[in-house]
């Protein structure tokens, strides 16, 4: 089917996204150090289904960077904006990485606006904070990193590939076809700004996002649209236990690990990914 590149004026900022297929809508959201480029295997896939909505969410690929608004309420809103603007008042999520915290609050704050919600690879925010120990602040100090203000700039300024590449050399077990998108992801994180935005996307952690995620939890509000969460069995998020964690946070929860796989699900095995979306999108 065709594949349709559009730019939309939403929440403030010009958004790029990408759009192919037909039949009800599925929003697709990135996560870091990626754009809406990482789905692009997996699209064909659902395209005779649904309508597939991929953008570059706020800072990303060829949507603006500005210097605020990377908190997940507002870059869930940004997204919600989008899927009206394209006609859609109830859409399904899939969200993998940074772009999967996105969709958690998107359901969060709306819930009578969502079908369904796919994560790929992560725990929310919230428990993953609770749970920090050696072993997460090994595999995750990235992020402890990118919370520092300026350093990351600093010193990733000057070698933007290698410090990418670090990240899809270790955490991809199938590598052939992340490795093929890695030019086009270290050409997007090369534009101006786009830095310091992927940056500021883990600095709204604290205090915005968690105080967010806080408030939730203390009014007692949980999912209660399906979830589904997958992850992939050779990664880090593999170690915990996915399914146990989301049920804390939703009230009809699945899950599965997905075999030969590391972080990049909708890369390194689209067709698995695809299938097991397909089962929950459209249940018989």
């Amino acid at each position: 089917m065709d594949r349709e590149h559009g730019m939309v004026a939403v929440n403030g900022i010009r958004m790029h996204y990408v759009r192919e297929g037909e039949g009800p809508p599925v929003v697709l959201l990135h996560g870091w150090p990626q754009t809406w480029f990482c789905w692009r295997l997996l699209m064909p896939l659902l395209a005779e289904r649904f309508t597939l909505i991929a953008p570059d969410l706020r800072g990303y690929g060829l949507s603006d960077k500005p210097a605020g608004g990377f908190d997940k309420r507002t870059m869930a809103a940004d997204v919600r904006a989008l899927a009206r603007e394209l006609g859609h008042d109830r859409v399904a999520l899939v969200g993998h990485d940074r772009g999967a915290r996105v969709a958690h609050r998107y359901a969060l704050d709306h819930p009578g606006e969502v079908e369904r919600l796919a994560v790929l690879d992560i725990i929310p925010t919230r428990a993953m904070f609770a749970r920090i120990d050696e072993q997460l602040a090994r595999g995750f100090w990235h992020w402890l990193f990118h919370l520092q203000p300026d350093l990351p700039e600093l010193l990733v300024g000057g070698n933007i590939d290698a410090y990418l590449r670090w990240f899809f050399e270790r955490w991809t077990h199938n590598r052939p076809p992340v490795e093929e998108a890695v030019p086009e992801y270290v050409r997007a994180f090369s534009a101006p700004g786009a830095l310091r935005a992927g940056f500021h996307d883990y600095r709204a952690t604290f205090p915005d996002d968690l105080e967010a995620d806080d408030a939730s939890a203390a009014a007692g509000d949980k999912l209660t649209v399906p979830v589904l969460a997958l992850w992939g069995a050779t990664g880090l998020t593999g170690k915990l236990p996915v399914v146990d964690i989301w049920r804390e946070y939703a009230t009809d929860v699945d899950g599965e690990a997905i075999g030969d796989c590391g972080h990049f699900l909708p890369e390194e095995q689209p067709a698995v990914v695809a299938d097991r979306l397909l089962r929950f999108l459209a249940p018989a």
